[in-house]
């Protein structure tokens, strides 16, 4: 439960440096401020945390006694084996003035200087390959941050002493990345459309990777990719359901440069180590990455951007990612591409989980043919048909494809879960019932009316390689027969209350009376029209 608390007070004290900003800027641009700071203190924090450790073999009680004991260590002449010992252990080195602690010390006493912030960035990009360029989208000298020098400072002192109010020497990585999460959520929340690139929704998450997961948790050194990572999140979801999570290796790519520094940054957050971490800045498709040394994995995570355009040259049919194919995806849609890539880097018993579009199940020409053959290899195993209105940038109704490289069968399994929603203002969302009822019906793997049905190879075939679901599964809710009877009997009552209701209204017609001969003679009209 304290646990629970310590992210509450976390993500409130987060969301209140968020406020500092919100009237400068829009989320897109002040969750870069916010999320690069925070993670600045996370740095600065861990290394503080690490150097008492070092010294005394035990944890600081505060951030200002470890960076006391620092300064002193500095002085001793061991202190150069220190420093090695540290740069070892954390990748980074921090000098005692640029530390976080020292900032939020002289933010508090009105003397905090930017350039110390800028250098304390630049140091720690510096320091080694895995930070290089990290704090780039944080620029400390936009008008945005308020007009001339004093203004611009006193934005960042403020929320330098905001976000130093989060305890992070009590709280674990996992509160921290927890906290860090649900900040990436909200910012998704209010950038709306722009969010897609970084940001797949929780529910849609945790079936992906528990689909991909199942029959691997107890895997030590399970390896996960996603080609497409926006903030690492779907990556990051691997270690919660896996029995030894230290061990996983991620791999990852992302082509947007911010998006891409976010999931580096959130790796961290979640106490993943540098080792473990294989994060790439580049385009997916255009050139094909990883290709050294480990190129297929046990876990194949995709959220790709829907219906995206891409070159198609045809240089691409000599590329092994797409040659078996014949064809490509095409020009307009690149959705079989990202779908083809990801395959070509599962392990042969591995699993991947991929979220398109309804139109890959069923559109024709290549996509068509690229669809056949993977049906053909047996290498769909299972879709499932999510609810509209679930993603930040797109209403469009989406799929899951869960596919395998080798398996004997090539039977296919068809899950309708388009009706498993809440509804939400902005977002409709699944809640965990509704995640379980969908793996409950995946791991069942059998035909359930109006929601499952595991269709065979000779099904498909029938249906010319369309895998649009509601061929599969019927949802269709037939309407109940009509009972004459019963409505003969409520037409008779129903003219009964009329000749009832009109008796009343006629003779409280005949009860009224005028001077006026011609109101007497339009009523009387009246009157001799309703009993006629």
């Amino acid at each position: 439960m304290a646990e629970v608390e310590n992210s509450k007070d976390l993500i409130s004290v987060l969301w209140s440096g968020a406020d500092i900003l919100r009237s400068k800027m829009d989320a897109n641009e002040y969750k870069n401020y916010l999320l690069g700071i925070v993670f600045y203190k996370y740095l600065s924090d861990a290394f503080l945390i690490k150097v008492y450790d070092l010294l005394y073999d035990e944890r600081p009680e505060t951030m200002k006694a470890a960076l006391d004991a620092y300064i002193e260590a500095l002085e001793d002449e061991s202190a150069e084996e220190l420093k090695e010992e540290l740069k070892d252990e954390c990748h980074y080195i921090i000098e005692p003035d640029l530390t976080y602690t020292s900032f939020a010390d002289a933010a508090k006493n009105n003397a905090f200087n930017r350039e110390q912030l800028q250098k304390g960035f630049n140091n720690i990009e510096q320091s080694d390959l895995i930070f290089a360029d990290l704090f780039t989208d944080i620029d400390l000298y936009s008008n945005r941050l308020g007009n001339g020098d004093q203004k611009q400072s006193d934005t960042i002192a403020n929320l330098i002493k905001e976000i130093d109010k989060a305890d992070l020497l009590n709280s674990d990585a996992e509160i921290l990345g927890n906290a860090y999460e649900y900040l990436i959520g909200q910012f998704a929340s209010e950038t709306g459309k722009k969010a897609g690139e970084f940001y797949t929704p929780q529910a849609v998450s945790k079936i992906l990777t528990k689909i991909a997961i199942a029959g691997q948790e107890d895997r030590k050194g399970l390896s996960v990719y996603d080609p497409c990572m926006g903030s690492g999140s779907l990556l990051l979801n691997a270690k919660k359901y896996a029995k030894e999570p230290e061990y996983i290796k991620y791999y990852g790519q992302e082509l947007n440069t911010s998006t891409y520094n976010l999931a580096r940054m959130n790796m961290f957050l979640h106490g993943i180590t540098p080792e473990n971490q294989n994060l790439r800045n580049g385009d997916t498709l255009d050139g094909d990455w990883p290709t050294g040394e480990e190129t297929d994995f046990h876990m194949v995570l995709m959220n790709p951007p829907y219906s995206a355009k891409w070159s198609a040259a045809a240089g691409f049919l000599q590329d092994e990612r797409f040659s078996d194919y014949g064809v490509l995806a095409p020009k307009s849609k690149a959705d079989y591409a990202f779908l083809l890539h990801g395959l070509y880097h599962l392990k042969s018993n591995g699993t991947m989980a991929i979220v398109l579009p309804h139109g890959v199940l069923f559109r024709g020409a290549a996509e068509g043919k690229i669809r056949e053959k993977l049906l053909r290899s047996g290498n769909i195993y299972a879709v499932i048909g999510l609810p509209a209105n679930l993603f930040y940038n797109t209403s469009i109704p989406t799929c899951i494809i869960v596919l395998k490289k080798h398996r004997d069968g090539r039977d296919v399994l068809f899950i309708d879960a388009s009706k498993k929603f809440e509804k939400g203002k902005k977002q409709n969302a699944m809640t965990d019932d509704h995640i379980d009822e969908v793996l409950e019906l995946y791991s069942n793997r059998e035909t359930v009316e109006k929601e499952a049905f595991l269709a065979s190879f000779e099904d498909i075939e029938k249906n010319d390689f369309n895998l649009n679901i509601p061929r599969y599964v019927d949802t269709f809710e037939k309407e109940e027969d009509v009972d004459l009877n019963a409505l003969l009997t409520d037409m008779k009552k129903t003219d009964e209350e009329l000749e009832q209701v009109q008796g009343e209204f006629l003779s409280l017609l005949k009860d009224l009376t005028s001077n006026d001969e011609t109101i007497m003679s339009s009523l009387n009209d009246l009157i001799g029209k309703i009993e006629g």
